[in-house]
């Protein structure tokens, strides 16, 4: 997989991932990260997330919204998590592979050009 810059990146479509694809590896992983600030591989190396503190818990769900409907028209979908009311964390990684493939960073990247109301 080649890293590709997040304006490279935005402008890509999610493809379908069939089972038994080979997962990116953990270089591969890393090249492309350094193009996507904020995010970061997860214990285990299998995922990418990254984390916000909204203004509010309704600014967290606004924002949690908007990453459904861009995840939605991708066809590629993440886990949300939010905790402590304003906490929120996105979590990517391609179920069928289990692993990231090219899809994550695309959709990664799309994710950082949504609007969220932050904390003062």
């Amino acid at each position: 997989m080649a890293a590709y810059s997040q304006a490279e990146l935005v402008k890509k479509k999610c493809l379908p991932c069939e089972g038994g694809a080979k997962p990116c590896s953990l270089e591969e992983a890393h090249k492309q990260l350094a193009q996507l600030p904020g995010w970061r591989l997860t214990d285990d190396g299998k995922r990418i997330s990254k984390e916000w503190t909204a203004k509010n818990f309704m600014a967290g769900i606004e924002f949690f919204n908007r990453c459904a409907q861009v995840a939605e028209d991708d066809g590629h979908h993440p886990d949300l998590h939010i905790e402590g009311y304003r906490n929120v964390r996105v979590e990517l990684w391609t179920h069928a592979i289990g692993g990231l493939s090219e899809n994550d960073f695309i959709l990664a990247a799309k994710i950082d050009q949504l609007p969220i109301e932050r904390k003062l």
